[in-house]
């Protein structure tokens, strides 16, 4: 895949790998008190624009005030995955010593499993990020995005399934990774029990998001159940809608570098900030904007230091920038509509055959 980096010595690599290092250690220094207040005031903020929300969804005598408990409670739910699920589930709190932001115990408001996410996406998606065949977030078993994976009929589709993932994101999430495991077993391993005891904890997860929002929630409100699970309904659509082009921005975008297995043998700490550096992809904006999206607007420096707290993303990112201009590495930044624009453009670009495909990523 072209490259916009200048290609670099080993000793070069090696020397940014020791500057991220001195970064990672300033920064480690200064987390605590600033760090606890923060997701604490987070998660107080989440807990407040769900009761709200759920409040003004079932009290609600106007479409008004149903979209505002709507809002609400889809902003709640984006907070919880984004802000909070996501950074703890990362071990960014788990000094705290506090359970309710410990990475061993919290669990969150989606279908996907806790334990199996943090499988798949914690230790596969950011040991191997961006490795064809090895990476499985990488267009989660759905879309094609590398000329690494080989070209199906099917992936002609690719962009219309796109569309629709996007509204039901949680879902292609969580059915993708209850498989992960199972499909890192030595085949001799890989038997119709395990894989079913996979699924059972995904189908547990869903049992109890599904009796919550659309079941739990609308039997309260008795005569209100249609309204409610409307409300929930809509709720979680936003959320997935939020999530989907966040987190695709992450490491779908035109100049997002993929790898192939061989690529990473022998590959050392120095070598794999590099790797995390070309397989990801920042977006430009508001603080709030950097919030809502768990400060996954700065993807770059999560995949460097996945277990630093992310409001501290936005502290490294000068200087990490500034490291790349010295070393002549592209640094992969935009706006949220350029960036998402060009995920698209990449889902179309390999819908199709390898010498279309070119052409249009060409374009």
């Amino acid at each position: 895949m072209n490259t916009k980096s200048k290609p670099l010595t080993k000793e070069e690599i090696e020397n940014f790998g020791k500057e991220l290092e001195i970064i990672r250690t300033e920064i480690l220094s200064k987390v605590g008190q600033e760090d606890a207040d923060h997701i604490r005031k987070v998660q107080a903020t989440y807990r407040y624009n769900e009761i709200m929300g759920r409040l003004l969804i079932h009290f609600s005598m106007d479409p008004i005030t149903f979209a505002l408990g709507t809002s609400m409670l889809g902003i709640s739910k984006i907070l919880n995955n984004m802000e909070i699920g996501h950074n703890v589930m990362h071990g960014q709190y788990d000094w705290m010593n506090d359970p309710e932001f410990n990475s061993n115990t919290f669990e969150w408001d989606i279908v996907s499993d806790s334990s199996q996410w943090k499988f798949y996406h914690n230790y596969m998606h950011h040991t191997y990020t961006n490795v064809v065949g090895k990476d499985h977030d990488y267009g989660y078993h759905f879309t094609r995005l590398s000329e690494e994976q080989e070209w199906k009929p099917v992936h002609l589709f690719q962009s219309i399934a796109n569309f629709f993932l996007a509204f039901n994101f949680e879902w292609g999430v969580g059915g993708h990774g209850y498989k992960v495991e199972y499909l890192e077993k030595p085949k001799k391993q890989r038997t119709k029990k395990t894989l079913q005891d996979y699924k059972e904890v995904y189908n547990k997860k869903i049992e109890i998001q599904l009796f919550k929002d659309y079941i739990g929630f609308p039997l309260l409100g008795g005569l209100m159940a249609p309204k409610i699970f409307l409300g929930n309904l809509l709720a979680n659509t936003m959320r997935n809608l939020w999530t989907y082009s966040i987190i695709f921005c992450g490491h779908f975008t035109e100049n997002a570098e993929t790898f192939t297995p061989k690529d990473i043998e022998n590959e050392t700490k120095a070598e794999w900030y590099l790797r995390q550096l070309k397989g990801s992809s920042n977006l430009e904006g508001s603080k709030l904007f950097y919030l809502m999206s768990g400060h996954l607007s700065h993807q770059i420096e999560h995949h460097m230091f996945p277990d630093i707290p992310a409001a501290r993303y936005e502290e490294i990112a000068p200087r990490l920038k500034a490291l790349c201009e010295d070393y002549g590495q592209h640094y992969n930044n935009g706006s949220f509509v350029k960036q998402f624009a060009s995920v698209w453009k990449r889902i179309f670009a390999f819908s199709l055959p390898d010498p279309y495909a070119e052409k249009v990523m060409a374009a």
